[in-house]
């Protein structure tokens, strides 16, 4: 894709390497924002993923992109940061245990930050409130609070400059999403969503990989995603 910029803005977009950010990225792309990409390294189980997010922002023409090592672990409390096992029963109500302890309050946080730093007053997140796996930090509840505490806690906001969380994806479906990114000509295939890799795969098995499959079957789009075992055929 080539970089053009239309509106003279700048907005930082937290980038995990993911599908969902990956579209969250190419929609603020395609609203004409010079991008900005934070990546968190929190030691996740999942850290495939940090190369997923370097080749997204690669592909988008961010122009920076900085990876931040927070080592999470030492915190624990997560399947992801933790020896505990990741869940692979299939979705099922509740919080689970891949809920990572206020994980998008610390990362809009330093997102904030950066955000400031630079002058950007757009910050982007591909939550979603719709096909997730039941994370509170997910719903717009939250983000709405967020951007109020950005706002009183800043320099910035108390000047009169505050900014504004988008959240682009935050009523779509997860077969709305995967459209998003055959809408904006994205290689899904860059994306990483798996919690649990397997040899360099997704696991299959895991409640990402099953949302994620879920997501471009009901898309009628072929999955561009390389499984250990097909979703459709874990048990």
């Amino acid at each position: 894709m080539s970089h053009i910029v239309t509106n003279g803005r700048k907005a930082v977009v937290l980038l995990s390497g993911g599908l969902d950010s990956m579209v969250a990225a190419g929609l603020a792309r395609e609203a004409g924002y010079g991008l900005l990409a934070l990546t968190i390294n929190y030691n996740q189980r999942h850290a495939v993923e940090l190369a997923s997010a370097a080749r997204i922002a690669e592909a988008l023409g961010v122009e920076r992109h900085i990876v931040l090592p927070l080592d999470l672990t030492l915190f624990g409390g997560s399947a992801l940061t933790s020896d505990m096992a990741v869940p692979k029963e299939g979705l099922t109500p509740g919080i689970p245990t891949t809920y990572v302890p206020a994980r998008n309050t610390i990362f809009l946080s330093l997102t904030l930050g950066f955000a400031e730093a630079s002058g950007a007053r757009d910050l982007f997140i591909g939550v979603n409130a719709l096909d997730y796996s039941g994370y509170p930090d997910c719903r717009p509840e939250f983000i709405a609070a967020f951007q109020a505490m950005a706002d009183l806690a800043t320099k910035a906001g108390v000047e009169g400059n505050g900014f504004t969380v988008h959240t682009p994806l935050q009523y779509m479906s997860k077969a709305d999403i995967a459209r998003e990114a055959d809408r904006l000509g994205l290689d899904a295939g860059m994306s990483w969503s798996c919690y649990d890799p397997a040899d360099g795969l997704h696991c299959g098995r895991c409640d990402s990989c099953r949302l994620r499959s879920r997501g471009y079957k009901e898309a009628g789009l072929p999955d561009p995603t390389r499984y250990a075992v097909r979703p459709e055929e874990a048990a």
